[in-house]
């Protein structure tokens, strides 16, 4: 399984961007999607998850409001829309995928598939 992150970049606070997660090889439809991300010098945290189907889903406080999470099973690609954009989202957004069926896990130790992330910066 492969997958392969996009859509970062450099913001100013307030902004909006989105993130995208191909995943190929591999990869089944019924793998929950999860996105996280590290800041320099600290763990890296979950941010938001959906289920296989797209019909739950779950996120960290932190972005609750501000960022969606979403997944079109036909593409195989998985999106993070992230609006007003602090300087505190600042990291590298990791897309992973857990092939356990069940409830979206926000346990960044419970997925099995990771992909290479892509950096966001937002200015304040």
């Amino acid at each position: 399984v492969q997958l392969q992150a996009s859509g970062g970049g450099l913001v100013q606070a307030g902004g909006s961007l989105r993130l995208s997660c191909a995943a190929s090889g591999r990869f089944s439809r019924t793998y929950n999607m999860g996105w996280f991300r590290q800041a320099p010098g600290k763990e890296r945290e979950f941010v938001a998850a959906i289920r296989w189907s797209g019909g739950g889903t779950a996120y960290a406080d932190s972005v609750k409001g501000r960022f969606t999470i979403s997944r079109v099973n036909a593409m195989n690609t998985v999106y993070l829309q992230m609006n007003s954009l602090k300087p505190e989202d600042t990291a590298v957004y990791f897309c992973a995928a857990d092939r356990k069926i069940g409830v979206p896990t926000t346990d960044v130790g419970e997925y099995d598939y990771w992909g290479q992330g892509t950096l966001v910066t937002v200015s304040s």
